[in-house]
C-alpha cells in the first residue's frame, strides 16, 4: 500500500510576518510546499492531505491544490476549533489559537487509513528524506512501530536569527529515546550555543541530530491521538494558549512501551522560512538545484 503525505498547514507564520506557505521560492514562483510535494511524488506517495484553516480554503487552493490534482490525489482535512471537541465541553469565546500540531494530525482520521508521513508546509526537508520514510512506511510501519526523519543540526540552523530545535536522543538500536527541546539555538566556536527550558545557557555539537516535525505513522496512531486529545482537552481547554502537539502522543508511547520510533537520519541540508531574510538565501538554494538538474522549471 502507498503511503499518505499528510501537510500541516493552518498555521500562520508570526515570526516571519505572513502567509508563507504559499510564498514564492522558486525559478517560476513555486512554494516550498510544492517542492515538498514533488519530491514525495517521485518517492511513491500517492495521495496528498493538507490540513488548512477554512478561512483561506479558497486562496490555498488557487494557489496550491489544484496545481496536482492530476498527479496525486489531493484531500482536505479542516482545523476547526470545535473538531473532536466532546459535547459535553465548551470553547472558551476568547480562543482563537488553534490546538496544535497534534490536533491537526487527528483531524485528518477520516481522510487516511494507510501508513502516512507528517510534515510542515513551511519546510523543505529534501529528497532522500522521502525516498527513506516511503520505504519505511511500505516496508516497516507497524501499529507499534513508528518512525522520524531526523537532520543533522548544522543543516538546520538560519544565517539570520535564533531557532528552536528538538535535540534528540537515540538508542544503541536507532529508536527514538526522547526530544529534548532546545531554544535560542545559534552557532558559538564550533558548537551551537542554546538555552534550555530553564533559561541556562548549554552547547550541543553541530552534529546533534534534530527533530523537524518530519514523521512516519501507521493509522492506528489516530486513535491514540483521539484519546490523548480528549484527555488533554478535558484538563487544558481554558487554558490559554494551551496547544496538544505530536511530540507528546510519541513520548507517552515510548515511554509507556506502546511503541518504538525509527530515527531514519538524513543529511541532506533543511531550509525554511524562519525570518523575512531566510527568504533570499532559499530561493538562491532553489536556483541551484534547478541549475544543477534537480528540479524542473517549472515544477509543473
Amino acid at each position: 500500500m502507498k503511503p499518505t503525505l499528510l501537510i500541516l498547514a493552518a498555521g500562520m507564520g508570526s515570526r516571519y510576518g505572513g502567509l508563507k506557505q504559499i510564498d514564492p521560492v522558486g525559478v517560476s514562483g513555486e512554494a516550498i510546499i510544492e517542492y515538498s510535494i514533488y519530491d514525495a511524488i517521485k518517492a511513491g506517495f500517492d495521495k496528498v492531505v493538507f490540513v488548512i484553516r477554512r478561512d483561506f480554503e479558497a486562496l490555498f487552493k488557487e494557489k496550491i491544490g489544484g496545481k496536482f490534482e492530476k498527479k496525486i490525489k489531493v484531500e482536505y482535512a479542516f482545523q476547526d476549533l470545535d473538531a473532536f471537541i466532546p459535547s459535553d465541553l465548551e470553547i472558551p469565546e476568547e480562543r482563537t489559537k488553534p490546538w496544535g500540531t497534534g490536533h491537526a494530525v487527528l483531524v485528518a482520521k477520516e481522510i487516511i487509513n494507510e501508513p502516512f508521513a507528517v510534515i510542515n508546509a513551511d519546510d523543505y526537508y529534501g529528497i532522500t528524506a522521502y525516498e527513506k520514510i516511503a520505504k519505511f512506511l511500505m516496508d516497516e510501519a507497524l501499529p507499534d512501530r513508528h518512525s522520524m526523519v531526523g537532520y543533522v543540526l548544522s543543516n538546520t540552523l538560519s544565517d539570520h536569527g535564533t531557532v528552536n530545535r528538538g535535540v534528540c536522543k537515540v538508542d544503541d538500536n536507532g529508536n527514538l529515546v526522547e526530544v529534548i527541546e532546545r531554544y535560542r539555538l545559534k552557532r558559538n566556536n564550533g558548537n551551537v550555543e542554546f538555552y534550555d527550558e530553564h533559561d541556562e545557557k548549554g552547547q550541543t555539537p553541530l552534529d546533534s541530530v534534530v527533530s523537524m516535525n518530519f514523521w512516519g505513522f501507521h493509522p492506528s496512531i489516530f486513535d491514540v491521538y483521539e484519546s490523548m486529545f480528549e484527555e488533554f482537552i478535558r484538563t487544558k481547554i481554558n487554558v490559554e494558549k494551551s496547544e496538544f502537539l505530536i511530540p507528546e502522543v510519541v513520548f507517552d508511547q515510548i515511554q509507556t512501551n506502546q511503541a518504538t520510533y525509527k530515527v531514519i537520519t538524513c543529511e541532506d541540508k533543511w531550509y525554511g522560512v524562519t525570518y523575512k531574510a531566510d527568504k533570499d538565501p532559499v530561493q538562491q538554494a532553489f536556483a541551484e538545484m534547478t541549475n544543477q538538474g534537480v528540479y524542473p522549471s517549472p515544477l509543473w
